[in-house]
């Protein structure tokens, strides 16, 4: 079993008396007798305390903490509870009947993308069960402007890219509308290849238009590969959602793939 080495004294009603000799060993060394549990060891005069006793210890302490903040019985508890469990993902709701759950972007989310540039309005979309956050990386398709992914290793993934609307022209200014940045065709031509990673000619099978809360959305399917991109624009970025997923998962899951595209929107 390992060990923990602690400084403060043990909090057990359970003690005994143990002479502690000074260091340097002599008999005529400075001695005293000290109160401690039976999980304890002295070893050069630190007090070493087992791994479980630790444990508990901190556990009883955090108990002790919650109720002296005025926690009491099972509000207590849920305190309690919900201080130990982490890695919660923020954002992401408790699941609904269907177990499905809802994310929608932190206000307080970091990554501006780019000096000068204003934070990002929120977005959401929603997740079957067992869909989770994954970490981003620079090297991914889409690069420093990927802001988020998910995924399901049986069912496909899905991420949000946040681009710059200065690509298409510089007079749009800080509140871009998606009609103003261009059709549909144009839209999907200049940034397609950032999420498949290649030309998106002879490969789009649909286009849509849909207006909701006063704001244009484009939503294109592709294939090969198969993906479904939903975009619209808000203040000066434009956000491309893409849902995607390989053959086998495209075939089975393509109703929940294509609800989970269909959920996307910029708050």
């Amino acid at each position: 079993m390992g060990t923990t080495t602690l400084l403060g004294c043990c909090s057990f009603s359970y003690r005994c008396n143990q002479k502690i000799i000074g260091s340097d060993g002599h008999k005529n060394g400075i001695s005293r007798t000290r109160a401690c549990c039976p999980d304890e060891k002295i070893y050069e005069g630190v007090l070493i305390l087992k791994r479980r006793t630790a444990l508990v210890s901190g556990l009883s302490t955090l108990v002790s903490s919650a109720l002296l903040l005025g926690f009491s019985g099972q509000a207590g508890l849920a305190a309690v509870k919900q201080g130990l469990l982490a890695g919660r993902v923020p954002g992401l709701s408790e699941p609904d009947e269907q177990g499905w759950r809802t994310y929608r972007r932190p206000d307080e989310k970091s990554g501006g993308h780019g000096v000068g540039w204003s934070p990002i309005i929120p977005y959401s979309f929603s997740v079957p069960p067992q869909w989770e956050e994954v970490p981003v990386s620079i090297a991914d398709l889409g690069g420093t402007e990927i802001d988020l992914r998910f995924a399901n290793s049986k069912q496909g993934r899905c991420f949000v890219i946040v681009a710059p609307v200065l690509r298409f022209a510089d007079n749009l200014g800080d509140d871009a509308k998606l009609e103003l940045i261009g059709p549909p065709e144009k839209v999907i031509s200049a940034f397609g290849p950032e999420v498949i990673g290649e030309n998106v000619e002879g490969k789009v099978l649909s286009m849509d238009v849909a207006q909701h809360s006063g704001r244009t959305y484009y939503q294109f399917e592709l294939e090969p590969p198969h993906v479904i991109i939903t975009a619209t624009a808000a203040g000066n970025r434009l956000y491309l959602f893409s849902v995607t997923a390989n053959g086998l998962q495209w075939k089975r899951n393509y109703k929940d793939l294509k609800k989970i595209a269909d959920s996307f929107r910029v708050v």
